[in-house]
């Protein structure tokens, strides 16, 4: 498997047979329309304006940034993750740690398109303590801005990395084991669910399942996919 950065916008920061820790669902999470003002459609700048210097939720208390997102705002893949982790709360950017530099080489070595060509957030813009899973509050507290910038990108193809983004923004309770590599929908957007690049520092063995999912979404993007791996 050939899997081995980008126009940020500024900020004012699991396939196994065993059972993974089931994450935090939403219930109805409130519906955040996205737009600024009648007939003005948001922009990702409107969007993280809106923001603010969040405190929605608890997670405000201990966080050093906001991590918000960055990448092509025209993107054709949205990559959806859980949260920040301790270098992307100092840094203020989303996946530089090490399970960034994984998902870096997914995109760049296996895809074989430049990171800055697709857009990478979080489903909550604030680094939970001790990386655990955000809670449902939390969740709710962030997931219309997200929302809205899938929105504004309006890509063609979303990938959920691990179970908190795949069964929030899917409305299910299916585990990420079940749900990857299966084509699902968002508003109308193709959805493919695959295992966090995390997971797969964990569980190295895993890649081959990531690197077939990610098959899936080069193809129907039209990207050219390697004859031999």
């Amino acid at each position: 498997m050939p899997i081995a950065q980008s126009a940020a916008v500024s900020s004012p920061k699991k396939q196994t047979a065993t059972t993974l820790a089931a994450p935090p669902i939403v219930k109805e999470p409130a519906k955040i329309t996205a737009t600024v003002q009648a007939g003005q459609p948001a922009t990702l700048e409107s969007i993280r304006n809106e923001i603010g210097d969040c405190t929605r939720c608890k997670l405000h208390k201990g966080r050093n940034s906001i991590v918000y997102g960055e990448g092509d705002p025209k993107a054709k893949i949205v990559f959806v993750g859980e949260g920040p982790g301790f270098e992307e709360d100092q840094q203020g950017r989303p996946f530089v740690g090490a399970a960034g530099q994984l998902l870096t080489d997914i995109i760049e070595k296996g895809m074989k398109i430049k990171r800055a060509e697709v857009y990478i957030c979080n489903i909550v813009k604030c680094r939970p303590p001790n990386n655990r899973n955000p809670e449902p509050d939390e969740v709710e507290a962030c997931i219309g801005f997200v929302k809205k910038q899938i929105v504004a990108i309006n890509p063609r193809v979303i990938v959920t990395l691990g179970n908190v983004p795949t069964q929030n923004l899917l409305g299910t309770k299916q585990g990420i084991t079940r749900m990857r590599g299966t084509w699902q929908e968002y508003n109308g957007i193709p959805v493919m669910p695959t295992f966090h690049p995390s997971y797969l520092l964990r569980s190295p063995g895993e890649k081959k399942w990531v690197w077939i999912d990610i098959k899936k979404v080069m193809e129907r993007l039209g990207i050219a996919v390697p004859a031999k791996e």
